[in-house]
């Protein structure tokens, strides 16, 4: 295995002027992430630091600036919010909004997870996604790893986010293997271009391996095998779900980018169900027709 560079920052070592370590919480092969107190903020964040031998990569530093674009320019409940980038200098990094909470990932792996608690969870992620294809944006890493079941669900890791313009010209796999559409692994095919459709194709993915607790995919093991695999339906062994939702689920993965539905149109099909769920939700795509503020609702800052 690849042994990482890592900054190995102590307790209290600055990473820029009010800004400290706490403790190193995770990373990838290009990036590390950091607990942080930051002064300005007074509250906890998270660093994501270019490892110290990626400083020079600029490869590592282009991805880190689009990241930084993306956040600057799309702010949603149920996205993850950055609050400063630091794009050059001796320890590059983005500043990001400290999500607590479980990965969709690690809670169904450890404990499996149900329909009640997966759909109004799905609802958070079609918001984020109408929202961000809305304003010219794709994710091209929707899996279940980059889901925080917080307290507000939060769709995390824009490294991957381009303008819808920009990912209509990507000419090279994009994503992860098991989640990226048939246009993002293999792009350049007449498979249709990247663009909203391909985070349609992530979602569908995640919830049918979150309910299903396996991929959509069975047969010799390959790189790609929604390329010409056709996905497996769901059944009532592995989940208990009205046929509308499974048949929508299922149309997340048709292969033709033109034949998957809208992020709003996932959303409308699984929200009467999330509507006939007992309280509490974790949340809508939109308000119900008597929904109001509370006078004395907190709002977090």
């Amino acid at each position: 295995m690849e042994k990482l560079s890592s900054w190995r920052l102590a307790e209290g070592d600055a990473i820029a002027p009010g800004r400290h370590a706490i403790e190193r919480i995770g990373g990838g092969r290009r990036y590390e992430a950091y607990l942080v107190w930051d002064d300005d903020l007074h509250a906890l964040a998270v660093a994501k630091l270019v490892r110290p031998d990626q400083v020079g990569d600029g490869a590592a530093l282009a991805i880190l600036r689009s990241e930084a674009e993306a956040l600057d320019r799309l702010d949603h409940p149920h996205l993850v919010r950055g609050f400063d980038a630091v794009p050059s200098g001796d320890r590059p990094h983005l500043l990001l909004e400290l999500v607590e909470g479980p990965r969709l990932s690690t809670l169904s792996r450890r404990y499996g997870i149900v329909a009640e608690q997966l759909l109004p969870l799905a609802l958070c992620v079609c918001s984020a996604l109408h929202y961000m294809h809305r304003r010219g944006f794709v994710h091209l890493d929707v899996k279940p790893r980059n889901v925080i079941m917080a307290g507000t669900p939060r769709l995390i890791d824009l490294s991957l986010a381009r303008t819808a313009a920009e990912a209509a010209e990507i000419s090279t796999p994009t994503g992860t293997d098991s989640y990226m559409a048939p246009e993002q692994c293999d792009p350049g095919r007449p498979r249709g271009r990247i663009g909203p459709p391909a985070d349609i194709w992530g979602i569908g993915v995640t919830l049918y391996e979150a309910l299903a607790a396996r991929l959509p995919w069975e047969g010799p093991e390959q790189r790609f095998p929604q390329l010409d695999r056709d996905p497996l339906p769901l059944t009532r062994d592995d989940a208990e779900l009205p046929p509308g939702v499974a048949a929508m689920i299922e149309s997340c993965l048709e292969r033709r980018p033109e034949d998957r539905p809208a992020a709003a149109e996932v959303a409308a099909a699984i929200e009467p169900v999330v509507d006939g769920l007992p309280a509490p939700r974790i949340g809508r795509f939109r308000p119900g027709p008597g929904w109001r503020r509370e006078p004395d609702a907190a709002v977090a800052g």
